[in-house]
C-alpha cells in the first residue's frame, strides 16, 4: 500500500539543492526510507531528473553491498561498518559530469566514519545529499552536530490521523477509534486483522526499539528500561519528575533506581524518539517551570501495546494526538500554567489552572484544551477559566470528541470537533 505523505514531500522540495546534507530523522519504522527512496525519487523523475543523476544506496541492503565488494553477513559477523574507502570509490565511478546529482543514501550509520565522508561530498558543488538513519548513533538528536552545522532535519512522525484516514476505508469516527487504539505505524494500515496488528506492535517494541536503546547505551540489559517504560506509559499525559518516578519504581517494582538513572534512561528515550517531554510554561510569567513535566509518545499504539492495551484512556489517548498534531505542524509545543488569585472564606488563595497546551510558531501562539467529553456547564466552566484569566488576546481553542464544526461561543472561544481539527491542515485558522 502506498502511503502519500505530502508535507514532507513538500519540506524536502523546499531543501533542494540547499547546500546542506538533508537528514530524515524519527522513530524507526515511521516511513524515512521510504519517504525519501519512493516518494521523492518519484518527483526527481518527474521534474526531468535522468535516472543516472540519482543515486540511491541502502547500508543494510546485501543487493547493494555486493556493489561496493562488501557482505552483510560478514559485516554483521564482523561487527563492523561497511568501508567508506569502498564507497567513496564505488560514487567516483557514479559521477561522469558536472550536471546535479542526488545522493539518497539509507541507514547512513552503517558507513564507517560516515561524517566526514557527507561533509567531504559538500564540498562538491554538483551533489545534493539526503539520507536517513534508524538506529543507534544516528537516532540520537544531537546527529545534525555531525556535518558542523551543515545538516538540516526533517523529522517524520509516524501516520497523522489525516494521512491515516487517506487508506482507511471506514468512517473516520471508526478511524480515529483504531487511530487511538494502533496509532500510525504505516505498516499497520496494510494489516487487516487486530492479531496482525497487535503482534507488530509488540514486535517492535522488544525486537526494536528497546534493543536498539541498549546497544547504543550499553546496557547490561534492557528490563529497566522496559519498566520505565511501563510506568511512563501508565501515566501517558500526567505531570511526573526522576523523583517521583523512583519512588513509582520503588514501591511497584520493588527497584533502587536512583532519580539520576533514570533521568538518563529518560533521555534514552527521548533521543530515540519514542517519547517527548512537555515543560511546564507560566504564561503570565513568561517563563518555565522545568519540573514537573508531561510525557508524550510518539505513537500512542506502541504505548497501548507496552500495557498490553488494557488501559485504555481515550482522554489521554486524545491529548497525546493533539499533541503530536501541533508538532507535526511545526509549532513548540508547551503545557500552560495560569496564576490565579482569588480569596476563600477571607483568605487569599493561590490556584494554578492549568492550559493543556500552549503552542508557538514565531510571532504566533494558540492556547488549547483537550477535552473527550463536555457533559454539562460545570466542564464547559472548568475547561474556560484557565483561557479566561490569560487576560491576553491570543486565540483559545476547544477540542472535544465527536464531529463539530469550527464555532465561536459567547466567551471568544473556538470550540471544534477534534477530527475537523485532525482533518483540516488550518484548523487553527478559523
Amino acid at each position: 500500500m502506498k502511503i502519500k505523505r505530502p508535507l514532507y514531500l513538500e519540506r524536502l522540495k523546499r531543501r533542494q539543492n540547499n547546500g546542506m546534507v538533508k537528514v530524515i530523522t524519527g522513530l524507526r519504522r515511521s516511513g524515512k526510507s521510504f519517504l525519501l527512496n519512493e516518494l521523492f525519487y518519484d518527483w526527481l523523475k518527474k521534474e526531468g531528473t535522468e535516472s543516472d543523476h540519482i543515486i540511491k544506496f541502502a547500508f543494510d541492503s546485501a543487493k547493494d553491498l555486493k556493489k561496493i565488494g562488501e557482505d552483510l553477513i560478514s559485516l554483521q559477523k564482523e561487527k563492523r561498518k561497511v568501508s567508506p574507502e569502498k564507497f567513496l570509490k564505488f560514487i567516483e565511478t557514479k559521477i561522469r559530469d558536472k550536471k546535479k546529482y542526488y545522493l539518497l543514501l539509507d541507514e547512513i550509520q552503517e558507513l564507517g566514519n560516515f561524517e566526514s565522508v557527507l561533509n567531504g561530498y559538500l564540498r562538491s558543488g554538483n551533489l545534493d545529499i539526503y539520507v536517513t538513519g534508524s538506529n543507534s548513533k544516528f537516532l540520537s538528536k544531537d546527529v545534525l552536530t555531525e556535518f558542523e552545522g551543515r545538516g538540516d532535519e526533517i523529522h517524520v512522525f509516524p501516520l497523522s490521523f489525516s494521512e491515516f484516514m487517506s487508506v482507511h476505508k471506514g468512517d473516520k469516527s471508526e478511524a480515529f477509534d483504531e487511530y487511538m487504539l494502533y496509532g500510525g505505524l504505516p505498516a499497520l494500515a496494510s494489516m487487516p486483522s487486530d492479531e496482525q496488528k497487535i503482534t507488530y506492535l509488540n514486535t517492535q517494541l522488544t525486537q526494536t526499539y528497546l534493543k536498539d536503546i541498549a546497544a547504543r547505551h550499553n546496557l547490561v540489559s534492557d528490563s529497566d528500561m522496559a519498566d520505565l517504560l511501563d510506568i511512563l506509559a501508565s501515566g501517558m499525559a500526567t505531570l511526573v519528575n526522576p523523583s517521583k518516578l523512583k519512588d513509582t519504581f520503588r514501591s511497584v517494582k520493588k527497584s533502587t533506581l536512583s532519580d539520576i538513572t533514570i533521568n538518563n534512561y529518560i533521555q534514552h528515550l527521548l533521543e530515540a524518539y519514542m517519547v517527548n517531554i512537555a515543560k511546564r510554561y507560566d504564561v503570565k510569567g513568561k517563563k518555565y517551570i522545568n519540573t514537573p513535566y508531561k510525557i508524550y509518545f510518539e505513537d500512542v499504539g506502541l504505548r497501548n501495546a507496552r500495557l498490553n492495551f488494557r488501559q485504555y484512556e481515550p482522554s489521554h489517548l486524545m491529548e497525546n494526538i493533539i499533541y503530536n498534531e501541533l508538532r507535526l505542524r511545526g509549532f513548540n509545543v508547551d503545557v500552560g500554567i495560569v496564576e490565579l488569585r482569588t480569596k476563600e472564606n477571607s483568605k487569599d488563595v493561590r490556584k494554578m489552572l492549568e492550559i493543556d497546551f500552549v503552542a508557538n510558531l514565531g510571532s504566533r501562539r494558540f492556547y488549547i484544551q483537550s477535552s473527550y467529553e463536555i457533559p454539562d456547564r460545570e466542564k464547559m466552566i472548568q475547561e474556560e477559566r484557565p483561557f479566561l484569566n490569560t487576560k491576553d488576546s491570543f486565540k483559545k481553542i476547544l477540542l472535544v470528541n465527536g464531529s463539530i464544526r469550527p464555532r465561536y461561543n459567547e466567551n471568544g472561544i473556538l470550540v471544534m470537533g477534534v477530527k475537523e481539527f485532525l482533518l483540516d491542515p488550518n484548523s487553527l485558522d478559523f
